[in-house]
């Protein structure tokens, strides 16, 4: 893939900020710099600053936004008391109190900016028709006395461009004298997003060559902007917007300004009304819910070149894939070890992943670096059906791990959470089925499908809990255990944990599923909310405080990687006895333990004592859980080889040798 100096190149983010977002355009400023933007293009609404509040708002917001950043005021918004219409996006009935207002503006505001932008189409303005030559000399006659006016004043005004693109437009606007008045031209954008710009769309190159044999008739000196682009995001195909937002910056502009920094919130209404297009909602580097996108996570980590490198890593391999495997999020934790078990095989392994995990991403490299053309990343979303359809024309075999992860995040995002553990399981499944190949499924489910265990007699021992019945607490829990969805997460796995055994039925697609305890070991990024083993090694090897939610006295049954991936394995190769059923897997009773027991040991692991704080107990969280394997070790001859306590000092090392090579080795005791 051919590289690109982008040295120098310089972008800027367009975001409106609503009267009293005080803490969201501070929020939003601060990540936009750590993005490495150097420009922001925000609104100045006329309406809302004649309202009650908006001279005290814009008296804020515009010297606060330009003490850090380039900052370039969009003047919009006639108020309704001066409009032709009665309307906030009518023209006003006397056309120099545009030019008068820009006035005000630049003796108020005009120390925090250099540039000022005008209002840029007249079709914006609901009772004129620029078609019509009386309302467009009207419309030029307005924005051109403001645009003299404001060049007059030592001001530059910026004229942008309609969208979308349109150059006969732009030559009226320079027949009617308006370009020669100005200091940059400026091009809007949605290529891919807005249906209108798909079937008009020539490239950035061609739209910029037009634009600028225009100014050479009219003004050869103005610069050419690309005062907005972007692409939404509302079909999940997060690396397309990466790829869109390198091609702008590509460009051959003076500037170009990205919209946007955050999704809409759902009950905000856009121009056109509320919900009017699903995808005005989805155009932010950031989910509404504040989830960095792929474009914000690779721009705040490593720049412009972090956002290339995904591009290249989501790069098809040159060689193709034969009867490849499949491993539906397989850059995580699980997903990563069993492609590389497959790979050291000399196996062809698609991995098809979203890259949304913070970190995944340097798993998937560290595959590509290892096993090289043998990897075929698929960089998509398994919420969206149609782009994820192909992956599996040629499959041999499908390993679907792709979830959300977190009981936490479900409960405060339980729709996501549906769609990304439901509704992409059945497009996993839909997508198998479609091939027709009848490619045999393992699905990675959970224990939390058994719910709380509430009704559980247990007995409260110094560090830990041990049930009251004597066969649970000989063997732990089987797959008899009555299935009792809990939380928006175990009802989301749940569902598809049913969905994947009853495509075996009703489908005859050999599918089986592996219903996991905790999981642990090398290449796990752990957090608070997922991968406790590794968040807790983390936070002591770091000296930081580890969250104890409850009283610690929690019990797991933990499982090294490599017994899960030979697990996985086993249930793949014997599928003639696996199929239709579910399987517990964990590391049984000779690997349960408490949260107490772990903490003492990596007390014993790094020779230090931790520092914990003490939370009440979280919604669904099982006080004791403890798989009994027996039925999978019958099917398929498989049982635990790593005991609790090497495991974790395994991956004790991986984390200070991959994860934490700064920080001081810790003394190790002999015992």
């Amino acid at each position: 893939m051919k590289t690109i100096d982008r040295a120098g190149r310089d972008f800027g983010f367009v975001e409106w900020f609503r009267p009293g977002e005080y803490e969201r355009a501070e929020n939003t400023l601060t990540g936009m710099l750590a993005a490495g933007a150097r420009y922001l293009r925000t609104t100045l609404s006329w309406a809302e600053y004649v309202a009650p509040g908006g001279q005290e708002w814009f008296d804020w917001l515009l010297p606060t936004l330009a003490k850090r950043i380039d900052l370039l005021p969009c003047i919009h918004y006639t108020p309704p008391s001066l409009s032709r219409t009665g309307r906030a996006s009518g023209a006003p009935r006397v056309l120099k109190d545009y030019a008068d207002f820009i006035d005000h503006v630049l003796t108020r505001y005009g120390r925090y900016f250099s540039h000022i932008e005008l209002w840029n189409e007249p079709n914006n303005l609901l009772d004129w028709d620029w078609r019509s030559d009386r309302d467009f000399l009207l419309f030029c006659e307005m924005v051109g006395a403001a645009a003299y006016w404001a060049n007059h004043r030592g001001w530059k005004p910026v004229l942008a461009g309609p969208s979308p693109f349109d150059a006969h437009w732009l030559k009226l606007m320079g027949e009617r004298g308006v370009l020669n008045v100005v200091s940059a031209v400026g091009l809007h954008g949605f290529p891919g997003t807005w249906d209108s710009e798909t079937s008009t769309w020539e490239g950035w190159e061609a739209h910029l060559e037009q634009t600028r044999r225009v100014l050479e008739d009219y003004n050869n000196k103005a610069q050419i902007w690309i005062t907005e682009t972007g692409y939404s995001t509302w079909r999940n195909d997060e690396v397309e917007q990466v790829r869109r937002f390198l091609a702008a910056v590509d460009a051959p502009a003076d500037r170009i300004y990205w919209h946007g920094w955050k999704d809409i919130e759902q009950d905000v209404p856009v121009r056109e009304g509320l919900w009017f297009d699903p995808r005005h909602y989805h155009l932010g580097l950031n989910t509404a819910n504040n989830r960095q996108k792929l474009l914000a996570g690779r721009l705040i980590a490593g720049g412009l070149e972090g956002a290339q490198k995904l591009i290249e890593l989501a790069a098809p391999s040159i060689r193709k894939a034969i009867d490849p495997i499949v491993i539906v999020g397989g850059s995580g934790f699980i997903g990563c070890n069993l492609a590389d078990s497959y790979l050291d095989d000399g196996q062809d392994v698609i991995i098809l992943d979203n890259l949304s995990r913070e970190g995944v991403d340097q798993n998937l490299a560290w595959l590509v670096e290892r096993h090289g053309d043998l990897v075929h990343p698929v960089i998509a979303d398994i919420r969206d059906l149609r782009s994820i359809e192909p992956v599996f024309s040629d499959a041999k075999a499908v390993f679907h791990l792709a979830a959300q992860t977190a009981v936490t995040t479900s409960l405060t995002q339980p729709i996501e959470d549906f769609d990304t553990n439901a509704r992409g399981t059945i497009n996993v499944l839909e997508a198998i089925r479609k091939a027709g190949r009848d490619a045999p499924v393992v699905f990675a489910s959970t224990n939390k499908v058994y719910g709380g265990l509430d009704q559980l007699e247990l007995a409260e021992l110094e560090d830990r809990y041990v049930p009251i019945n004597e066969a649970i607490r000989r063997w732990g829990f089987d797959e008899t255990q009555k299935l009792d969805f809990c939380t928006p997460y175990g009802c989301s796995k749940g569902a598809a944990d049913q969905y994947v055994l009853d495509y075996a039925k009703s489908y005859g697609i050999p599918s089986a599923g592996l219903r996991m305890s905790c999981i642990y070991g090398p290449r796990q990024r752990g957090t608070e909310d997922q991968g406790w083993v590794a968040h807790f090694l983390l936070c002591a090897l770091r000296d930081e405080a580890i969250s104890i939610y409850g009283n610690g006295k929690q019990v797991r049954d933990i499982l090294h990687v490599s017994d899960a991936v030979a697990a996985y394995r086993a249930v793949m190769g014997s599928m003639d006895r696996t199929k239709g059923k579910a399987f517990n897997l964990g590391g049984g009773v000779q690997n349960a333990i408490s949260l107490e027991l772990m903490l003492r040991d990596i007390e014993r692991l790094i020779g230090r004592s931790v520092k914990t704080t003490q939370w009440p107990w979280r919604a669904g969280d099982q006080l004791y859980f403890v798989s009994d394997t027996r039925a999978l070790q019958s099917a398929v001859d498989w049982r635990p080889t790593v005991h609790w306590r090497d495991g974790v000092r395994d991956l004790c090392d991986w984390l200070m040798r991959d994860r934490l090579p700064v920080v001081r080795r810790p003394r190790r005791a002999t015992a």
